[in-house]
């Protein structure tokens, strides 16, 4: 029994995630923190981010961010919202953009809310002049009559990826204000797929576009 808990202890320590305290002396820069310095890093982030501070993993972020936003609808406070918003920080979106209710199920985000800029619109209209306003194209992406495959879309590099709460999908003042509105192929039974890994598939044809220069056609 000794040996059967020594090894489950061992396994557990195998797992654990981040680092304890700096070992050694402190390094010198205002992107350390202190407290973690001294007690350890234990946040979901990137080895090269431990130990600095959340400010200076948002301002570094910042320099290098991607130029598409994604924006998803929440009317009936939908529990992809922050699968979505984990998805975008993974991709390095802009900014992730909610329309409809302000309050939503942070669960699904992992924290990593704290360094995805998120912005609250209380309306479809609201959001429509705000994209207008940054000249973005609007891309909805839902099954429509006249939806056109995401596979052989050519996606601009400055553009809004617009996503609708599972089961309704988008409604239909966000359908007239796309651009366009792009549809994922699907090859079994069900006539949709879930919300989180559509805007999940949808960010990744966009890094396949502008990041690795995989043009469609």
């Amino acid at each position: 029994m000794a040996g059967d808990y020594a090894g489950a202890v061992s396994e557990e320590r195998e797992h654990t995630v981040g680092v304890g305290p700096w070992k050694g002396m402190w390094p010198e820069g205002d992107h350390w923190d202190p407290e973690l310095l001294a007690h350890g890093d234990r946040r979901n982030v990137l080895d090269k981010y431990r130990y600095w501070t959340h400010e200076a993993i948002v301002a570094e972020l910042d320099t290098r961010r991607h130029d598409f936003h994604v924006a998803i609808e929440n009317w009936q406070h939908d529990l992809n919202i922050g699968t979505v918003v984990r998805t975008a920080n993974a991709f390095l979106a802009r900014e992730v953009h909610i329309i409809g209710r302000r309050r939503w199920n942070r669960r699904g985000a992992m924290v990593t809310d704290r360094y995805q800029h998120v912005r609250h619109h209380a309306s479809v209209e609201e959001f429509v002049e705000w994209a207008r306003s940054e000249d973005l194209p609007i891309l909805g992406v839902d099954i429509f009559p006249d939806s056109v495959p995401l596979e052989t879309y050519e996606l601009p590099r400055r553009c809004v990826l617009v996503f609708g709460q599972e089961g309704p999908g988008l409604t239909p003042e966000v359908h007239t204000a796309a651009e366009a509105t792009l549809s994922i192929e699907q090859f079994g039974s069900t006539r949709s797929i879930n919300a989180a890994s559509a805007a999940a598939i949808a960010m990744h044809a966009w890094v396949r576009r502008w990041e690795f220069g995989q043009r469609v056609g």
